[in-house]
């Protein structure tokens, strides 16, 4: 259970790397459920599911995304001080918190779905996912507390664990329930003459793994806490500090806490939504309305699903390193934060430069290999899109050192100005040179690529970094190029001796180990970089034995 240490500085990047491993799992979780789900419920069937979740991520932002956070700090700044009456407090004050505006936009999810659905996103039948997930994000709200309670006491544990279990509950459920709900459909379209249930009725089966995968984590920390609720009792009746916050104090410290958090979060999530709405109605008006959700589904559910794998890896490498910036930055070590700030981005490049070529030499492979049926255009989708996990990655870690450095509003107005020029980019594309979803593949590398650019101009300001080029970028993009060229050839060999969907495998094999060996034989990686990986020793060895280093 959480236990305070005087170590809790050297055990911060342990607890960041264990929710940084729990979130790769997540996301391969994430990966694996929605082939079968999508091979289920068609791409059209996805479209529905993907608008539904963008009202529901903008939901979640407004009433608990900011709650861990809100709740984690004020429970370690009381934790700190021995006020362990007030870290009650706090816990009451968020339930409270989390009843009213969790249980307010379930309210607003419910009642406007019709809204959204119709007037907002031009896809009524989606009305179905979106209801279903309605309850879900009450749930969240009271699942962001107990997360929250459990991080400000000092451990990740009951989160990352919570996280896994609930992706686990929430693909099972997923796929089982759309099976169900696309057959009850396909009775509904036979009954009434229509089209279109069974896609809507099997992205609501979809949500409804959402919402069990959501309460199956909340009953899981539920159990926890209340295995350790007795341990927080008895230390607040020993508080002597006789500082008990009152509940007016700690709800405006929670709301000035969360206002913020919502504000930045809202700024980058808002995006998707304006997409959403400018794409539907954007190709109704082109007369490709029939087109749109198929398409927004291929676009959100295959490509930028396979974008976002190797990107979670890259975050989570960059996540690892940010603890420490921010005490290079607390001791006024410029030297040290230089360092940090140079070998975050390089080593988010080096995983995310061969991910993007990988993605565009084997796009059909790869495409075939997780989804059934014709896949033209998820594989032109990745094969012209796949640059955008290295501005995607390079974006993020860019955020994440500008916060590490404390300049925490710099992303936001840097986010802002993007999205600005975003929206009209994708407008013109889309209403005037007629480039259909591929206005959106575009359109989203660009935001990508201003947010490097403005961030870049940020740090620079901020540290005086000057970005180093051939280490970060060159040797990485010639090692990558190199691999690309041989993983599609060894693909189409394996291909005259295997079967098509199963070629991929050993391409992708031959492209890593290549990969690695002309990192370390370009002189990208030193032998003390590669030391402070995982299994660093073997690695170095290994690099010996092969005359490598």
């Amino acid at each position: 259970m959480p236990r305070r240490s005087s170590g809790r500085a050297g055990s911060f990047v342990i607890q960041g790397t264990i929710l940084a491993v729990a979130g790769i799992i997540v996301r391969l979780i994430g990966l694996l459920y929605r082939v079968p789900m999508t091979n289920i419920i068609g791409d059209e069937g996805m479209g529905y599911y993907s608008t539904a979740f963008n009202v529901y991520n903008i939901m979640l932002i407004l009433s608990s995304y900011s709650l861990p956070l809100a709740v984690s700090k004020m429970v370690a700044a009381r934790m700190a001080r021995g006020q362990y009456a007030s870290t009650v407090r706090v816990f009451h004050t968020a339930l409270a918190y989390a009843t009213v505006v969790g249980g307010l936009a379930c309210f607003v999810t419910w009642h406007f779905a019709e809204f959204f659905a119709e007037m907002l996103f031009n896809t009524p039948l989606c009305v179905y996912a979106l209801k279903t997930l309605a309850p879900t994000i009450w749930i969240m709200a009271y699942l962001g507390v107990l997360r929250g309670f459990f991080q400000g006491h000092g451990t990740m544990i009951p989160t990352a664990m919570s996280q896994i279990f609930e992706q686990i509950v929430n693909a099972v459920i997923s796929v089982v329930a759309a099976g169900v709900l696309f057959k009850i459909g396909m009775d509904s379209n036979l009954v009434f003459g229509t089209t279109g249930y069974p896609e809507a009725f099997g992205a609501a089966g979809g949500t409804i793994g959402t919402g069990a995968g959501a309460l199956a984590a909340l009953v899981f920390c539920l159990f926890l806490f209340a295995i350790y609720w007795p341990v927080v009792k008895r230390r607040a009746r020993r508080d002597r500090t006789g500082q008990a916050d009152s509940y007016g104090a700690l709800s405006a410290t929670v709301f000035l806490t969360v206002v913020p958090v919502i504000i930045s979060s809202s700024v980058y999530n808002i995006n998707s939504v304006i997409d959403n709405g400018i794409m539907a109605h954007g190709m109704e008006s082109l007369g490709q309305g029939e087109e749109f959700l198929a398409l927004w589904g291929i676009y959100n559910n295959k490509y930028m699903l396979l974008v976002h794998v190797p990107l979670a890896i890259a975050n989570s490498l960059s996540s690892s390193l940010i603890p420490s910036l921010s005490g290079a930055v607390a001791t006024k070590d410029r030297a040290a934060v230089l360092s940090k700030t140079g070998l975050a981005v390089r080593f988010a490049m080096v995983i995310a430069i061969p991910s993007a070529v990988g993605l565009a030499v084997l796009a059909e492979p790869i495409t075939q290999l997780l989804f059934g049926g014709e896949n033209g255009e998820a594989i032109r989708m990745l094969a012209y899109g796949s640059s955008a996990v290295v501005f995607l990655s390079l974006s993020t870690v860019t955020n994440a050192i500008l916060q590490g450095i404390n300049r925490m509003h710099v992303p936001v107005r840097n986010a802002f100005f993007a999205l600005i020029l975003h929206i009209g980019a994708l407008y013109v594309m889309l209403m005037v040179f007629h480039m259909g979803i591929y206005s959106m593949v575009y359109a989203n590398i660009l935001f990508a690529v201003l947010m490097c650019l403005f961030n870049a101009w940020s740090i620079r300001r901020a540290i005086r970094y000057r970005q180093e080029i051939r280490r970060t970028f060159l040797l990485p993009a010639a090692a990558a190029l190199v691999m690309g060229a041989a993983a599609w050839g060894v693909w189409r060999g394996a291909a005259l001796l295997l079967p098509q969907k199963l070629a991929v495998l050993p391409a992708v094999a031959a492209a890593m180990l290549l990969y690695g060996a002309l990192l370390i034989r370009f002189g990208c990686l030193d032998e003390e970089e590669l030391l402070s990986m995982p299994a660093g020793g073997r690695l170095c060895a290994l690099a010996r034995r092969l005359r490598l280093l």
